[in-house]
C-alpha cells in the first residue's frame, strides 16, 4: 500500500475535472433510441438463386390492401403503412411499443430484371416477391470443348 500525501487543492481541481469531463461525456453521448423516434422498417431477407431475386417482408399487422410493390430499371421498392387500431380501453395503457405509419425499403438488384413477371404473395404476415432475372443476366454453363 502506498503513501498518499493529501492536498486539498489538488483533490478539488481533480474532482472538478472529474465532474466536467463526465458532464461533457454524458452530453455528447449517443442518445438512445426512443420508440416514438424509431420509423416502422420492417425486417427483410434477400435471397438470390441463378433465376431470380426472392425477397421476404416481415409485415404483421399490415393489410395486404396497405402494401404496394413496383418493379424501376433494376430496383425494387416496398411501400405500406400500418394503420393505429382505433379502440376504445377502460383500463390504462401501460407501454406503447409497437410502431405504426408509412414505411418505405428500395433494394437496387445491380442485375437486369423482368419487372412484367414480378410475383407477389401475402401470407401469414408475410410478404414474398420473386423478381425473375433477364435472360442476359442469368449466369449459364458453357462447355468446354477439346481439341
Amino acid at each position: 500500500m502506498s503513501i498518499i500525501r493529501w492536498n486539498p487543492r489538488r483533490n478539488d481541481l481533480t474532482s472538478l475535472r472529474s465532474e466536467m469531463d463526465r458532464l461533457f461525456e454524458d452530453f455528447l453521448a449517443p442518445v438512445p433510441l426512443r420508440q416514438e423516434w424509431a420509423a416502422l422498417t420492417p425486417p427483410v431477407d434477400v435471397e438470390e438463386t441463378p433465376e431470380a431475386f426472392i425477397f421476404r417482408a416481415d409485415l404483421p399487422g399490415v393489410d395486404s390492401k396497405n402494401v404496394k410493390v413496383t418493379v424501376n430499371g433494376d430496383t425494387l421498392t416496398l411501400r405500406g403503412e400500418r394503420k393505429r387500431e382505433e379502440r376504445k380501453t377502460e383500463g390504462t395503457l401501460h407501454r406503447w411499443e409497437r410502431s405504426y405509419g408509412a414505411f418505405e425499403r428500395a433494394f437496387t438488384l445491380g442485375t437486369p430484371v423482368r419487372p412484367d413477371q414480378v410475383k407477389a404473395a401475402y401470407r401469414d404476415g408475410v410478404l414474398e416477391i420473386r423478381v425473375p432475372k433477364a435472360d442476359e443476366a442469368r449466369s449459364r454453363e458453357v462447355e468446354v470443348q477439346v481439341g
